[in-house]
């Protein structure tokens, strides 16, 4: 109690809103720059239980915004080294480190057991998987993303619209920290809000954060934000699978240059995102359309769909080839 005496005076928190926080288990996926502020301050909010989803190493490039390390954690896995250092700030709070790859094949079972979802991955791939995922559970999905000088976090799922109905469509090109670059500190400010999201979505603060964007603009030093509450589900949604659930009787298009890598499958067609609609021959089979981050096979299935009867799905490859598409949000 000496511990969260500050927060426990709070109005709207208080001692019922930390008995929910500490019986409170979370799913964290990425343990980079987002996930530095997040995973304090739900440590030091005193939250019950986190599992932690990464499969990077700490890189001497990450430092200047993923606070969580030092120098001494290079060449660790990121998931263990933050598990180290949340250790030091509050032992009371179980961290499950997970050193692996978040994907539609292992998203059910690393989130079977958590209260809510904070999506700090730097995939969008990722994104829309728990984003599926969430909204069949009905589970809390704080989503966050961050590149340059701007960022925003949202509340969604658990009774609120999920990401495809706020963002149904993509662009033509996703920006990266890689590519774009980042400012530490616009990082640390997205980062606090989504970790403010969670912390109320879990103590049943009201008003709930679901239903509810917020973004940062630090170039103009403003803050802005809408609601989503009536956001509508869009009709059509291409969900992704893993490439390990790639079925013998699926028709596969590998979307990548031959540089890239081999081939996705077995029998899989190599064709441009601009020739998929002309390159197939219309039919009931199982469409799987691959790429790299996953935004060549998005964009492949919006020009696919009216031609095309059967089932659309999308893998993403990772990184086997060049970075051509590259991911939204804040590199772990």
């Amino acid at each position: 109690m000496t511990r969260h005496a500050r927060q426990l005076r709070v109005p709207g928190f208080g001692a019922e809103g930390q008995a929910r926080l500490a019986a409170a288990r979370v799913l964290v996926v990425g343990a980079g720059g987002l996930a530095a502020p997040v995973l304090q301050y739900l440590v030091g909010a005193g939250a019950g239980a986190i599992t932690l989803v990464d499969d990077d190493r700490v890189a001497e490039s990450n430092l200047h915004r993923q606070t969580l390390f030092r120098m001494d954690d290079i060449g660790t896995p990121k998931a263990t080294a933050a598990a180290a250092t949340l250790a030091r700030l509050d032992p009371a709070v179980r961290i499950d480190p997970v050193v692996t790859r978040l994907d539609p094949a292992n998203a059910a079972a690393l989130a079977r057991e958590a209260d809510l979802v904070l999506d700090c991955a730097d995939s969008f791939a990722a994104s829309y998987t728990l984003s599926d995922l969430c909204a069949a559970r009905g589970l809390p999905l704080i989503h966050a993303s961050v590149i340059g000088l701007e960022g925003y976090a949202g509340g969604f799922c658990g009774g609120a619209p999920s990401l495809r109905a706020v963002f149904p469509d993509l662009p033509q090109r996703m920006g990266s920290c890689a590519e774009d670059g980042v400012l530490g500190p616009v990082v640390g400010v997205i980062g606090a809000l989504q970790a403010q999201m969670a912390v109320a979505a879990l103590a049943g603060m009201a008003p709930s954060p679901l239903g509810r964007l917020v973004s940062y603009d630090a170039a103009a030093h403003r803050f802005g934000g809408f609601g989503f509450a009536g956001a509508e589900e869009p009709a059509r949604r291409h969900g992704f699978i893993a490439a390990a659930d790639i079925r013998a009787d699926d028709v596969v298009v590998d979307l990548r240059r031959p540089d890239e890598g081999p081939l996705a499958h077995p029998g899989a067609l190599r064709l441009e995102v601009a020739r998929v609609a002309e390159g197939l021959a219309p039919c009931d089979a199982r469409a799987v359309l691959c790429c790299r981050s996953g935004l060549r096979a998005w964009q492949a299935a919006e020009r696919l769909a009216p031609h095309w009867p059967g089932e659309i799905v999308l893998v993403a490859l990772g990184d086997a080839g060049p970075q051509e598409d590259t991911p939204q949000g804040d590199a772990p």
